[in-house]
């Protein structure tokens, strides 16, 4: 029996460490491929696309045309195994809740296809990896933002913030913002405004894009005491949120132009994007205010459309310097 099939009604985290627990103890019977498997998830490949995304087109706009392949290669690079690294820690801290919800009740901590100790072990190897490797390759500023993002995720959102705030992936978001810094510093060895409004640009995108699904999965986080904001407001209120920050992000997003970094191409799309994100922010806020629940909600189309919003955004943003 897995842990999550002798998962406890009422959602006892304590008696979860003590099945995760037990998992530790049998590890023998762990094929090569499953574990490599598992520590493949453990770096969440999906979370680290969306972060490359956000960081190659900037590389593009500080270079003003096509960056040496060699640095966007060492800088992806970089960037993985940090990313990855902050992502088995935070995997290793959250896998008593992790066992509790059914969203990650595959991971590989609470299937036992890997040890607590090994997701330590491999997180903090390739958080010094990835440091060094950003330092010895690209520079060391990019180094040390990658670690700050590291730290930030891991310590401040992930031990600090996710079990004790409504406002956990306001703030803890800041982690995920800076690929864009480290893009542009990967290139000119410094940060600039450009870099800061596309920064801004993702710390307002991080809350509308994740409340959707946390709207969906909400049970899921009020049974391990996680207090995302759906969990602790209505959909009312959670929908009005997400409009406002919709409606700052599209604002912020324009800044690029009258700062003069971006030429026409640009803002049509940020425009065009934009505009459509916002009509499915209010259409998400409309069905909230009427009452409705379920699958009629649709929180979840909101939600993907975010991820086709930023990749959009961020090709129009390496596209840009070569309309000028």
């Amino acid at each position: 029996m897995t842990a999550v099939e002798s998962r406890p009604a009422g959602g006892d985290t304590a008696h979860t460490r003590g099945v995760v627990g037990e998992l530790d103890q049998s590890p023998a019977h762990r094929p090569l491929g499953a574990r490599i498997k598992g520590y493949v998830a453990l770096t969440k490949p999906r979370i680290i696309e969306l972060l490359l995304i956000t960081t190659i087109p900037v590389m593009f706009l500080a270079e003003q045309g096509v960056p040496d392949l060699w640095l966007v290669l060492a800088t992806c690079l970089g960037g993985y195994l940090s990313a990855g690294g902050a992502n088995a820690l935070n995997m290793y801290i959250d896998r008593d809740i992790d066992a509790l919800m059914h969203r990650t009740e595959q991971r590989p901590l609470v299937t036992g296809v890997l040890t607590p100790r090994e997701a330590l072990v491999f997180g903090v190897t390739l958080a010094v990896v990835s440091t060094l490797w950003f330092g010895w390759t690209v520079n060391w500023l990019s180094a040390a933002l990658s670690l700050g993002a590291l730290l930030f995720y891991v310590v401040v959102y992930t031990m600090i913030l996710k079990r004790r705030t409504a406002q956990n992936i306001v703030w803890g978001g800041i982690a995920g913002c800076m690929p864009v810094l480290i893009g542009w510093s990967s290139v000119k060895n410094e940060v600039s405004w450009a870099a800061v409004v596309l920064f801004l640009v993702i710390f307002f995108w991080t809350p509308p894009h994740y409340w959707p699904l946390s709207m969906k999965v909400k049970d899921d986080y009020a049974r391990v005491g996680v207090p995302m904001l759906p969990v602790v407001a209505g959909n009312r209120a959670v929908a009005r949120q997400i409009v406002v920050y919709s409606w700052v992000m599209v604002a912020v997003s324009l800044a690029l132009w009258p700062l003069g970094y971006v030429g026409w191409f640009y803002p049509l799309v940020a425009l065009a994007a934009g505009g459509w994100w916002l009509w499915e922010a209010h259409a998400l806020q409309a069905r909230a205010k009427a009452g409705v629940t379920g699958a009629k909600l649709k929180e979840m189309r909101l939600f993907h459309w975010s991820i086709t919003y930023v990749s959009l955004l961020f090709v129009a943003v390496a596209v840009d310097p070569f309309l000028r």
